[in-house]
Formats: C-alpha cells, structure tokens, sequence
C-alpha cells in the first residue's frame, strides 16, 4: 500500500525512479519543486549549491481568531506601523460564545479593527473555514503562505503553506526573515489506479500510518509527484495535502496539470496558474511510494491520525484492536477512574455502534465530499429512513459559503435537512473541541483533522471521555446509512452522481474586508474587557535557577496537552487568563507551582515569604552558594517542565506563551516534535533545552545552571549544570545547550520577541 525508503533516489523526468545515479545530489535538490519555490523566496546569499539555512520572506499571511489577537498585540508592542504584506484574519474558530458573554464577538470587532487601521483582509464569523478561504483567494502557483493554524497546506494549488506560532508572523510583519535550516525534500510518488470507494482521507491516513512513528517526514517538505495525480481531483488532492500536518512535516508542494489550472479558471484567478514539476533530474532524500490501488478505506483510532486501520480489519478484529487501544489509552490518561469504553460498543453480532458522525471543516467539508456522501445516501432512496433514531447525530460543515451557495442551488442543501442531517455553516469547532462534542463514553467518527486525546472537548480530569475516529466522508455515508453501525464504502453498491461545482464569490464580495493597502492610522483599535496587553517579561540573567514543576513522562505531548483548546480558546486574548488552563489537562498542579515560583522571585531577599511558598528554596540558594563559594550570586529564578517529545500538533504559540506568563524560562526535552513548538519557545524567550536519556532530575528538584547567559553568548555547545533536590542535595551533570542561530540567540537573550523589537526600537 505504502512503502518508505528513507536513503535518497532521482526521479527522472518526475517519473522514473533511479535509487543510484551519477549526479550530484544537491545539484539534483535544486531541481525539486519545494526547492525552486524555495530560492525564489530566499533573501540571504548563496553559499555553494545551496544554503545552509533559508531566510524567507513570504507572499501573505494568515491568521483565525484564536490567534490573531495575540498577533497583532505582539506586532503592536514591536512598533507595527502597517501590515507590509497581506494578511488575512478569519473568524472561524470563536463563532460561538461557547462559554458565554461577548468576549468572542469583542475578539472580532477588534480583528476589523485592525484591519482597518494596519490595512488588512477581515472575513466576518460563518463565512469560511481559514484554509477553505486560503484555497479559494489567496493560494497561487509558486507562492508561500505562512499561517497561524498548523493545517496551513496549500501545496496541493501548487503553493506552499507553512504552519507556525503567531511569532513568525510577527516577524514578516515587521518585515524580518524567517529562518530554518535548509529542510530534506521528500518524494511522495502517488501511482496506481484509486480504488472504487476509497477517498482523500484514506490515503492520507494511509502515509501517516507509515510514517509517523518513525519520524521520516518531520520538518520535511513533502513533493507530490507521479502519474496516479493525474485521475485526482482538486478537491481530492486538497484532502490529503491538507493532512500532511499529522506526518510533522514542514510543508509540501505538489506537482501541477490541466485539472489545477481548471480550478484557478473557475475561481476567476486562471492568471494565478503555473504549471509545476520537477526538473529532469531531481534529487529527493527519501521516497514514499503510495500505491493507490491498494488503499482501503481506513479508521483512525483514539488517539492519533497515525493509529489507522482498514475498516475490514477493524470489523473482523474489532475485541483485539479495541482492548490495546483501550490499554494504551491507559499510558495517556492519567486519571485512573478514566477509562474508554470501546469494547462496549461491540454488539453481540459483531456490529460496532457509533454515536456520532461528522464531515466538517478544511478537511472533510469540500465540495466533492458532501456531493459524495449525497451519492451514497441518495442512490440508495430512503426516504422517510428512521437511520436518525436508530441513534447517530450527522452533521455536515461545508468549509465556506460559497460551497454552502452552491449546494443550495444544486438542491443538495434541502436533500440533506429533509433526511435530518444537520447542515451548520463554516466553523471550525470539531476539529478542537468547541462544537459537535460527542457525549460521555461516545464514539464520534470523522472526517476532519485530528483525533487527539482532548480535543473533541471531552474533559478526563473532570471524568468526562469520548473517543473520535478520523474516517473518509465516504465510509461515514455508509456507516450513517447503516443505521449507526461502523460501515465501509466498499460494502455497498453505490455510483457517484457528480455535479460540476460552479464557483461564485458574492458571499465573499459582499462581507469581506479587503484593506491590504488602505491602512489608516486614524482609526482605534476597539479592545473588549477580556483583551489585554502582554506582562512584563525579564530578559536572561547570568545563571539561572529552574524548579521542575511538571514532568511528563508519555511519548509524545501534543500542544493540545500543554494548552487544551476548545472552550479555553475563548480566552486566548487575555495572556493570564489563558495561562490558567495551562497543562489543565495533563498536570492540574501545574498552574499552582508556577506561580508559587513566579511569586517566590520577587520575594528573594524575604526568607519569611520564601519560607511560607516554598519551604526548601532557602537551603536551595545557600547550596548555590556553597558550589561557588559566593553567597550573594545574582541568579534568575523560574520555573521549567520536562516532557519526553513536547509539541506535536497545532501550532498555537500559546503553547509556549502561557509558560512564560506564569515565569517559565526553559523547556528540557529528549526531543521536540515540531520546529513550530521549538520556534514558539525561543520567540518566548524560553530555553529548548536538550537531554540525554535518562533525566538527572525528577519533579520538585531544582537545576542551577551557572553562566547560562555567557554560554549562550559565546556558542557553547554543553555546559555543567546541577541538580539541587529539596532537601538541598546536589549533583552535576552535563547540559546541552541548544544549538541556536544568531537571530535565536538574541531572542533567548532578551527575554521574548517582544523585549528584542522593543530594545531595537
């Protein structure tokens, strides 16, 4: 189905594949697509064939109201005079006021705002999903966007998308560069003919099955290539592409042909088309070789993309499968009065019984996907079906309103609420938990982004748990029609009845804002009461003294873990009142030693009050001051976590932000998942700190590490640190710092972003 080589291969003409040839490799990455895009966007020189690390600035930007806010307040505080490149503000994560009030509607008013006064796009609530806009009006042949949503993938429009935290954003706002090193281009050769039934989710869930577990594709740029695209439609190929996200790779580009030209025509942008595909010779560092033909239709279970099946597997071993999920979901819920309850949806005969089904969002919610679930439902007539009361909730999210406007008049729309489908406009809330959230105990099968523990909404520290899985549109028509029990496409006999999709962009030209351009300065930005400025961040002292108050031990920490979505997105405007959440989810006491530490360094020369916080901190520091023989050492004192491999998912900044509010300063890992996790942390002033297995520490015990700043400074590649216990016990142990560019290093150094725009300024 899927098959990986991780050693490099040419592919000749985008086609022959040659695991040895005479060529010179990075004469052949030149030839990749990724890689032309790439220099093209290139400010810095060119040293050799090519650089060492990429300075990029992009063609736009784009951000949804759950991170904007904080954005444009960072970009404000680093003298933003006016958006240099268009940037884009959706609103298509805080639609509701799910927790009441008008802070969602304030973040909007303040999002036209700013529009206004820096010269901005603004697209109104309910109008499109962030990505089904990009796809729609901004992607182009060619071009980067950079996005605040970690599902920025456009490749498949010929257009490269990079997910990141609003930091980077930051930066091309004030027109400074983003950095990474030059990344492997991977080749992803689709050949084959597509299997009757099988869609984008399928195969999407089949390469990250077969890839992310062993880490091929992170920070990588996926290039799609091979002669199986060609049968594709737009539609199709924006379903997998936009799934690449759950590999960790950086980015991805996808070859182009007629069929993309067509859909540049039909969205009145045929200029915007170039046709794209690798040179004659092109050098890839790995291969994954998909066969289409052999793709099923698959099931993610609980709780990654990754944990993905073929559904016919799923039903003839559904006890086997079900009871290790079940015994692995143990690993990663901490509550042990928490426990999934899959087995007990396995009826006597074998059937599986879902509760809840749901095609929603950037993913699920195109056109050609509600026009296949039209198919399947409608080629079978069951009219007047009592599929609805045999207990599954169907609910369809097309991604915009255009979409929307087109099933309406097609007649689709009102198929769909005479069976009891509900059809809701374009909102992102299932994919993180702010809508649609299955009941206590619940299966929910979808096709949308992800799956982790968490982001359905569901709460385990307050005993509350539901299980999604990620399935194709397709199969979920089949399992809806089958009357709430787990179904494949494939066991039906159905034939798509396909409608042409005629594009028409009123909705847009009647409710858009388009201000890039027309920035007046005059105009205020209208703060509502739950919006507020960044606090004071210090900038890095000489040493630094870290108490560990949370250790996560589990394989993976996703961002959802480390600052839950769903109804705490509300609050994303607020810095403090966010941080309240932090690691809610994963470590509740979190929060609580956080701020004792915060607290106990301002009160460093009031042993009382450190007595009252934290009793061990006085016999701490005159430990510190017995290993250097000096009692009046000047040291910064903050609080830190460990987590095995922290980052994986979205890409909120948040995540990083939120740890430095409560006066978070370092972050140790084996690992980190992402290079957007590890970028939010060093714009946040925080230390990506790298350790060796095992850790030297545990929770509660302190780190003293002595001439950080000078370490830092100078590129120190380790660095003696200690580990002081509570009762005042130390040891050393050698720390690795970091391995920073120039722009980081400064970053680390000032404190935050923030702290370096505003020394600049």
């Amino acid at each position: 189905m899927v098959k990986v080589s991780n050693e490099g291969v040419w592919i000749i003409k985008g086609r022959d594949i040659l695991e040895s040839h005479t060529g010179n490799p990075d004469l052949g990455r030149k030839e990749t697509i990724a890689s032309k895009i790439l220099l093209k966007h290139h400010t810095g020189t060119m040293a050799g064939a090519l650089p060492e690390e990429l300075n990029l600035k992009f063609d736009s930007l784009i951000s949804h109201d759950i991170t904007y806010v904080n954005i444009i307040q960072t970009a404000k505080a680093s003298g933003l005079k006016e958006f240099p490149i268009p940037y884009t503000l959706t609103n298509c994560h805080n639609s509701l006021c799910a927790v009441g009030g008008t802070i969602n509607a304030d973040d909007h008013i303040f999002g036209l705002s700013a529009a206004r006064r820096y010269g901005g796009i603004f697209v109104p609530p309910h109008l499109a999903v962030i990505h089904s806009y990009a796809r729609e009006e901004l992607a182009a042949c060619g071009k980067m966007i950079l996005g605040s949503d970690s599902h920025t993938r456009y490749g498949s429009l010929g257009c490269m998308g990079v997910g990141e935290g609003g930091g980077e954003l930051v930066k091309q706002l004030l027109s400074q560069n983003y950095q990474l090193p030059w990344p492997k281009i991977i080749a992803v050769y689709l050949g084959g003919k597509l299997r009757k039934g099988s869609g984008p989710q399928d195969v999407a869930l089949a390469i990250i099955s077969s890839v992310f577990k062993e880490g091929i594709a992170k920070n990588a740029v996926l290039e799609f290539i091979g002669d199986g695209i060609g049968q594709l439609s737009s539609d199709f190929r924006a379903g997998i592409d936009v799934m690449t996200t759950e590999t960790t790779c950086w980015s991805s580009i996808w070859e182009t042909d007629e069929i993309i030209r067509q859909y540049y025509k039909e969205h009145n942008r045929e200029n915007d088309f170039t046709k794209l595909a690798p040179g004659e010779e092109a050098y890839y560092d790995a291969l994954i070789h998909v066969d289409l033909s052999s793709v099923k239709p698959m099931i993610a279970l609980p709780f990654h993309p990754s944990n993905a099946y073929e559904i016919s597997t799923l039903l003839s071993n559904a006890k086997d499968i079900f009871n290790q999920v079940e015994k692995d979901s143990g690993d990663l819920i901490e509550n042990p009065d928490i426990k999934l309850k899959l087995m007990d949806k396995i009826t006597k005969n074998g059937d599986i019984l879902i509760d809840q089904a749901i095609v929603a969002g950037c993913a699920g919610g195109t056109f050609d996907n509600i026009m296949a679930v039209k198919s399947i439902l409608e080629n079978k007539k069951i009219k007047n079906s009592l599929w609805l009361s045999k207990g599954i909730n169907f609910s369809i999210y097309p991604g915009s309103q255009p979409i929307m406007l087109e099933l309406s008049r097609n007649g689709t729309l009102s198929d769909f609420l005479s069976l009891g489908a509900i059809v809701r406009t374009a909102f992102c809330g299932p994919c993180f938990g702010a809508g649609d959230v299955p009941a206590n105990d619940g299966i929910s099968i979808r096709h949308c982004t992800r799956n982790f523990p968490n982001r359905e909404g569901s709460k385990p520290g307050q005993g509350q748990i539901s299980s999604v899985c990620l399935m194709d549109a397709r199969s979920i028509a089949a399992t809806v029609l089958n009357g709430g029990s787990l179904a494949s496409i494939e066991s039906l006999d159905w034939e798509e009845n396909a409608l042409s999709y005629s594009y028409d962009p009123s909705p847009y030209q009647n409710k858009v804002y388009y201000g890039f351009g027309k920035a007046d300065s005059s105009e205020n930005l209208r703060y509502g009461p739950n919006i507020s400025d960044w606090p004071p961040m210090e900038a890095l002292r000489d040493n630094i003294l870290l108490k560990i108050v949370s250790y996560i031990d589990d394989p993976v920490t996703t961002t959802d873990e480390l600052i839950p979505s769903g109804e705490t997105s509300s609050f994303r405007s607020n810095p403090m009142g966010l941080a309240e959440f932090t690691l809610s989810r994963k470590d509740p006491s979190y929060v609580g030693w956080s701020k004792k530490v915060k607290e106990a360094a301002l009160l460093l020369n009031s042993p009382d009050a450190l007595n009252e916080l934290l009793p061990e901190l006085p016999s701490v520091i005159n430990k510190i001051g017995e290993l250097n023989k000096n009692t009046n050492i000047n040291f910064q004192l903050s609080s830190a976590i460990f987590a095995r491999k922290p980052g994986d998912g979205s890409a909120r900044e948040q995540a990083a932000s939120c740890q430095r509010v409560l006066g978070g300063a370092a972050n140790f890992a084996y690992e980190y998942a992402t290079k957007r996790y590890r970028s939010n942390l060093i714009n946040w002033g925080i230390i990506p700190f790298i350790v060796e297995r095992e850790t030297p520490f545990k929770k509660g015990d302190y780190i003293f590490i002595p001439g950080i700043k000078e370490a830092i400074k100078k590129k120190l590649t380790s660095i003696t640190a200690w580990v002081i216990t509570v009762n005042a016990e130390a040891s050393s142990f050698n720390l690795t710092v970091p391995e920073l560019n120039q722009a980081e290093r400064d970053l680390i150094l000032a404190g935050s972003l923030i702290n370096l725009n505003a020394k600049s300024l």
